[in-house]
């Protein structure tokens, strides 16, 4: 039963951060991410998929549309 709920746990913990990484359409010369179901993302030649966190460290701002 122990070990059980250990491998319940790790599955728990990976699961949550997968969770928190989420991923992001970023435009590198506007500074501007969106949701990946986003209909400006769709359209964006120079758009990069990166982290959330990764756009913002890089000065990126959400998208008004979406919201990122």
């Amino acid at each position: 039963m122990k070990k059980f709920i250990s491998i319940l746990i790790i599955i728990c913990l990976n699961f949550s951060l997968t969770v928190f990484a989420e991923t992001v359409v970023f435009n590198p010369d506007s500074k501007i991410y969106h949701s990946v179901n986003c209909h400006h993302a769709v359209r964006c030649k120079k758009c990069i998929k990166i982290e959330k966190k990764e756009a913002q460290k890089q000065g990126g701002r959400p998208c008004k549309t979406c919201g990122g």
